[in-house]
């Protein structure tokens, strides 16, 4: 989509080895990667002060962001560096990171929002506004108060 041949699987697995199971090696290590982050991420939603449909891309791209300015030293000293494209400075590279990591924290904050929902979720009641009758309290439609008489 961006034009750029940059695999996250082949940058981690030709760092670990360069023969033909770097594929497995680099999928095992991006997997663990990500369960790591998910595992983090759990943990620490619950306490973080933003909207709940929010926290998972903004967790996503903290790290996208905190990490990326390491790809300059990829580059220099990547055991596979003369076969990897060069990202430091791609701004295509970046966008495909950076499409990459939100959707991995779209998907991370929804997925952590629905496992660790409450068992009973809070439902509002109306007994304040609706009569037994089911159409409603007069005085609250009106904003009127009506004093209790002793």
């Amino acid at each position: 989509m961006f034009g750029v041949p940059y695999d996250d699987t082949e940058l981690l697995g030709k760092y670990v080895t360069r023969g033909r199971a770097w594929p497995a090696v680099g999928l095992a290590m991006h997997l663990a990667n990500g369960a790591a982050f998910g595992a983090l991420y759990a943990n620490a939603a619950p306490r973080m002060p933003l909207p709940s449909w929010s926290r998972g891309p903004a967790a996503a791209m903290a790290e996208h962001l905190g990490s990326w300015p390491f790809v300059a030293i990829t580059d220099r000293t990547h055991p596979a560096r003369d076969e990897l494209p060069k990202l430091a400075g791609d701004p295509r590279a970046f966008a495909q990171a950076t499409w990459r990591h939100l959707l991995f924290g779209v998907v991370l904050g929804e997925l952590e929002r629905r496992f660790n929902a409450p068992e009973q979720p809070e439902v509002p009641t109306y007994e304040h506004v609706v009569s037994t009758n089911g159409h409603g309290n007069i005085e609250h439609a009106a904003g009127v108060a009506v004093a209790d008489s002793e």
